[in-house]
């Protein structure tokens, strides 16, 4: 019960994006078509995933057996950064169309703030390394989901008319900031669930 809550919760209730404001860039830069934002969905899922395995046994069999806990910052990046290279070589072979739509976004991956403060949040939370790998990967469907609503809101903002002084970018921060709203509903579903659940 206890993966179930920690799923619901990075989706809904902590939303990576719109409760906890990481990886904007992407969510703003990525959001302007849905098969797009399926495909930058797909990626970050595959990258923060894998990430955050590699990222823990680092920390747990490398930086804290050797008292380098000061270097987790620094080890977490140059991880992420070679996992995102294998990813676009991988990309570039099995699906260059993706590859070609993703472009300078893909790099962009690499300093996704969403990635290094999933690998950094579940060292601080002290999960284990299946919860870890259950955060990450719900974390990643949450920013998926947010992605890809808010891409099709800006598909449809774009066949309406929009006075001059709201179009653009001022539109679509109005629009995010109206989604993290409506995410804030959420609010408080895990306390009740585990309070439902007698978990508390």
């Amino acid at each position: 019960m206890e993966y179930l809550l920690i799923f619901i919760s990075a989706i809904f209730v902590n939303n990576i994006v719109l409760s906890q404001f990481l990886g904007i860039c992407p969510f703003l830069g990525v959001s302007k078509k849905i098969d797009t934002a399926l495909g930058m969905g797909g990626a970050v899922a595959f990258v923060m995933t894998l990430a955050t395995i590699v990222t823990f046994l680092v920390q747990k069999y490398l930086l804290e057996p050797f008292g380098l806990q000061y270097l987790q910052t620094l080890a977490f990046i140059l991880v992420i950064a070679s996992l995102v290279q294998m990813v676009e070589i991988i990309l570039k072979k099995v699906s260059p169309s993706l590859y070609q739509a993703l472009g300078i976004f893909l790099p962009l991956i690499t300093t996704n703030c969403a990635v290094l403060g999933v690998a950094i949040l579940v060292i601080q939370k002290d999960f284990s390394l299946l919860e870890s790998v259950v955060y990450a990967f719900s974390t990643a469907i949450g920013f998926a989901l947010a992605l890809c609503v808010f891409a099709g809101i800006r598909e449809q903002l774009a066949l309406v008319k929009i006075p001059k002084g709201m179009s653009g970018m001022s539109i679509v921060l109005v629009t995010a900031g109206l989604l993290s709203l409506a995410f804030m509903g959420f609010s408080g579903v895990d306390g009740g669930l585990r309070t439902l659940f007698g978990l508390d």
